[in-house]
């Protein structure tokens, strides 16, 4: 059993916090992604477990086993690297041998073990060659390849996409996601990319400062972000964000920001009737913003604004709009016909508007999306991103 469990785990370096009381569990088979800013303290989270930082206080297991004080070699981790860390001067076959042979494994084992472990990768031709014969994704495999034969109960996994080019990253993460069903090994995989996040995990925990900020599924941080941090951190285009004032009485409720004011849901209103008079700040997402002759919304409010900027995405167009003193993006179907100069009657979708204390920028009313709304919206999210990428040139 891989589940790996940390327990109050802290990391300092002198006077730096890089990790700060960090309690996270991670089932058996699962691929957790851990993502965040730089600095944010994620790639310490895994060195820590792979033994190659020390611990300032807790603990961390794995199954069973307390590891603090476990050397590396005897964790039954393998971790890949941004830099593949390929010795030049051995071939393919030798890199994904070496840790084997470092254990003593027999030579038919080892053979059996590289050659299953490069069928798996599509990588067989390549077992000849020396890493200066390869390309940045072929590497990238081989890297894969030398873990997997160790068949290890975790593989971790510190941005190893980040040298890869935009069509190969997404066929790669692709492949990564079919190697973990393949395989029924624990992952933890580090990133600062949040879409790698968001396509790849089965959960996802944002790190900010050292600090843990939600832990939950792609959809959950997404639809209900419980901070203004991770509602801006997951999604791209990112939120827009609005500073205002929930305003109103016992029958109603408002968001005001001059000149913008949206009337919320009764729901939602009666949820915020304690806030009501408090500073605080609106998140709507880009796609909750639609144009004239998008599919009518039943609980719509009409924003006007003006256009500053057209982008075309391919399958999609972003709209940078200006209202008052808020500049918005509005992520709306191909065939709206705005142009930079023009007005435009916005639709904003108050179903789906996320309410953030200005003061703690905690949430303080969740959004509550159907379910058949969460998982269309995300497979829109994830083919979106899909298609951009694959049209960027190599």
């Amino acid at each position: 059993m891989a589940r790996v469990y940390y327990e109050h785990v802290s990391k300092r370096f002198r006077e730096v916090v890089a990790v700060d009381d960090l309690t996270l569990e991670i089932a058996d088979k699962e691929f957790l992604v851990l993502v965040g800013p730089s600095g944010c303290g994620k790639s310490t989270v895994i060195r820590l477990l792979a033994g190659l930082e020390q611990l300032t206080s807790g603990n961390i297991y794995i199954g069973d086993r307390l590891v603090n004080n476990v050397p590396v070699r005897d964790r039954d981790v393998a971790m890949v690297f941004q830099s593949y860390a390929l010795y030049p001067h051995m071939s393919v076959f030798d890199n994904m041998a070496f840790g084997l042979r470092m254990h003593k494994t027999p030579k038919h084992e080892v053979q059996r073990s590289v050659r299953a472990a490069a069928d798996a990768l599509g990588i067989e031709e390549l077992l000849k060659r020396k890493p200066a014969q390869l390309s940045g994704g072929q590497r990238q495999r081989v890297a894969l390849g030398r873990a997997i034969v160790r068949e290890p109960a975790v593989f971790l996994f510190d941005e190893p996409l980040s040298n890869l080019d935009a069509k190969l990253r997404v066929q790669t993460r692709a492949e990564l996601s079919k190697l973990h069903q393949r395989l029924g090994t624990t992952f933890i995989y580090v990133t600062h990319d949040q879409i790698e996040a968001m396509t790849m995990a089965t959960r996802i925990a944002v790190l900010k400062d050292g600090l843990l900020q939600q832990v939950g599924t792609p959809e959950d941080l997404y639809f209900g972000p419980e901070n203004l941090f991770v509602g801006g951190f997951i999604g791209s285009p990112a939120m827009n964000f609005i500073p205002g004032k929930l305003v109103g009485d016992a029958q109603s409720v408002s968001f005001s920001a001059e000149p913008l004011r949206i009337a919320l849901p009764p729901d939602r209103a009666d949820r915020l009737k304690a806030h009501v008079g408090k500073e605080a700040t609106v998140g709507i997402r880009p796609e909750d913003l639609h144009a004239p002759g998008d599919p009518p919304r039943k609980l719509g409010q009409p924003l006007s604004a003006r256009v500053d900027v057209t982008e075309m995405m391919g399958n999609e167009k972003l709209l940078h709009v200006v209202a008052g003193p808020h500049r918005l993006l509005a992520r709306v179907d191909l065939r709206t016909q705005a142009r930079p100069g023009q007005d435009i009657d916005l639709t904003v979708d108050v179903e789906r508007l996320h309410i953030f204390d200005a003061e703690t920028q905690l949430a303080l009313d969740i959004a509550q999306v159907p379910d058949e709304v969460r998982s269309s919206s995300l497979a829109r999210i994830r083919a979106s991103d899909a298609e951009a990428a694959v049209n960027v040139p190599p």
